[in-house]
């Protein structure tokens, strides 16, 4: 009889929780009501440098063999102007938008018009039709998960033409990769532009829209929470896991194989960032349900923030490594070659493993084993906006005991892990750990900012128990 009784008040508590995250995120969820002036100067500044920053990585690439340092030299002392450089970029070529809009109607295809399979053969992989978190608005979106089932296909099809029908080069990324650039930016505009014209005039469910008034901030980080166009095409789902994601492997591939057309072999630096970096693709795909409770679905908006960062700044600096071999090839020692491979193996391992305990445990209501124990928590008390008090559970067992963010510092160290592969030699590669290490350090802050406006006290407890939200005893 207790016994049951225990399990009733664990349901019901669950039940509270669920509704509690329901009601608060009504208050809490996505961006600003209001724009301050700092967040204001950040939007404009991005705004206008952002498509500046990756021009001029990819510039640097094609003109100065990727060094940052020398075109800046060169129109300091006079050497160049702007015009010169400029006049040296390759433009938009017809062949270029013809396969950049193949390429992305044929990913709307895979993902409107194919049915997830893999979900029915492939043992523990989640597909299908999944729901995602409840909106702001009280609605459930229900979601075709067929990502990696998109992934496969076009890498069939992809080591299909290279060893056998031989309908373009392997190296066709590589060989109109700025061409593709502007390919980029215009869809990444056009989307964000339709987005923004979309929230005003014909959105999705009006309730899960927001207007600061602040156009340059509205446009940015998005007015309607998610944006669709009929029943199953999901602008956000979309955007942020297709043309870009499924792109950066075969960008990879492009660059292992424009090395070995320049110089004959493909370094083990080049197969360590393919494969290290596949890896981590593949995961993405292979959680793909797992992605539409994370942050980038549950609270941010669809606006030129994901629509242009998807099109433009993933898939051009993410793969900066990769770029940066085929101008600088870099041979490896085996020492170091297997030291940077292990780094990257614990990093993804931390990661993975850190996301499922957290998910186990939500899952389970703390109902499981972490490390073979009951896993420890603090409960906490809120309220929700009609004033009743609910329930949660915050762990600190396993390794969200050793920081509060700890899934972050397994993917930092994966990050590092391809810069290295890079050797020391020019900066550039080293962009992507200093960028991600600025994302996830922003999300840490902009995630505990929220859950102390949700949790009060109670987070000031569960931080006291977890005090580090990256590295254990540093930060």
């Amino acid at each position: 009889m207790a016994a049951h009784q225990e399990k009733k008040l664990a349901q019901e508590r669950k039940h509270k929780t669920t509704q509690n995250d329901t009601q608060t995120s009504q208050v809490q969820w996505g961006r600003a009501w209001e724009v301050d002036w700092f967040s204001l100067g950040s939007i404009l500044f991005l705004l206008m440098f952002a498509p500046l920053i990756v021009y001029y990585f990819i510039m640097s690439c094609d003109q100065y063999q990727c060094s940052l340092t020398e075109p800046l030299i060169d129109l300091l002392m006079g050497n160049k102007h702007l015009s010169d450089i400029w006049n040296k970029t390759p433009t938009l070529t017809y062949r270029a938008a013809a396969i950049y809009s193949l390429w992305v109607a044929f990913q709307v295809v895979l993902y409107m018009f194919v049915p997830d399979f893999c979900h029915k053969i492939l043992p523990g992989y989640v597909g299908g039709v999944q729901e995602g978190a409840v909106t702001p608005a009280g609605v459930v979106n229900k979601y075709e998960i067929n990502g990696l089932q998109a992934w496969i296909i076009t890498h069939v099809l992809w080591f299909a033409n290279a060893y056998y029908f031989h309908f373009f080069s392997p190296t066709i990324i590589f060989d109109n990769w700025i061409p593709l650039l502007w390919c980029a930016n215009i869809l990444g505009y056009a989307v964000s532009t339709f987005a923004m014209i979309k929230g005003y005039c014909f959105p999705t469910n009006a309730k899960d829209c927001k207007f600061t008034g602040n156009f340059f901030y509205d446009y940015m980080m998005g007015i309607e929470f998610n944006p669709r166009i009929g029943r199953w095409f999901d602008f956000k789902l979309f955007f942020n896991g297709r043309p870009g994601i499924v792109a950066w492997t075969l960008i990879n591939l492009s660059y292992a194989a424009k090395q070995q057309e320049l110089y004959g072999q493909v370094t083990n630096s080049m197969i360590l960032v393919n494969v290290l970096q596949g890896i981590y693709v593949l995961d993405f795909f292979w959680n793909e349900a797992w992605y539409l409770k994370t942050i980038d679905i549950c609270h941010d908006h669809f606006g030129w923030y994901l629509g242009w960062g998807d099109c433009v700044w993933l898939p051009y600096l993410y793969t900066l490594q990769g770029l940066y071999l085929v101008y600088h090839p870099v041979q490896l020692g085996t020492a170091n070659a297997v030291g940077i491979l292990i780094l990257g193996l614990i990093g993804y391992y931390i990661f993975r493993v850190t996301n499922h305990q957290k998910d186990l445990f939500r899952r389970t209501d703390g109902n499981c084993r972490i490390w073979g124990k009951k896993p420890k928590y603090i409960e906490c008390s809120y309220m929700s906006v009609d004033g009743t008090k609910y329930y949660s559970k915050l762990m600190t067992s396993g390794f969200w005991g050793w920081a509060r963010h700890f899934n972050y510092t397994g993917d930092l160290m994966g990050s590092l892990a391809y810069c290295l592969a890079c050797g020391f030699a020019h900066i550039l590669p080293y962009f992507y750990i200093v960028y991600m290490t600025i994302l996830l350090t922003h999300r840490c802050i902009r995630d505990e900012h929220r859950c102390f406006s949700k949790y009060g006290k109670d987070w000031k407890h569960y931080t006291a128990a977890v005090p580090y939200r990256l590295i254990p005893g540093v930060f």
